[in-house]
């Protein structure tokens, strides 16, 4: 049995997706907006975390060895913290990571 990897269409960096998958144009505008506003809520709810950690770090006075044997995850990771790398961690994640250092997440629903 052969399997099919024959690449057939590649979508460019911000096309509408919606469209290409065939929604009507008015509809697709308004799923493509919403995705958007999803993405940049989700990357900034992120930032908000990670400037948290990142504080924290600092306060605190610690390497990133330290803080890594503390929060239970490498160096590197730490990095990408105090870096802002938002695309390398879930919420969840960060959100465990502040649970560790005695800073519970709360979340609001307004």
């Amino acid at each position: 049995m052969t399997v099919d990897t024959e690449i057939r269409h590649v979508t460019k960096p911000g096309a509408n997706l919606f469209l290409e998958l065939g929604f009507a144009p008015d509809e697709a505008k308004l799923l493509h907006a919403a995705s958007r506003r999803h993405i940049s809520d989700t990357r900034l709810l992120k930032e908000q975390l990670m400037e948290e950690l990142s504080t924290w770090i600092s306060e605190h006075h610690l390497k990133q060895a330290e803080a890594a044997e503390i929060l239970m995850v490498s160096r590197p990771r730490v990095s990408d913290v105090v870096n802002k790398k938002t695309a390398k961690f879930t919420i969840d994640a960060l959100m465990e990571m502040l649970g560790r250092v005695g800073k519970p997440v709360r979340l609001a629903v307004s």
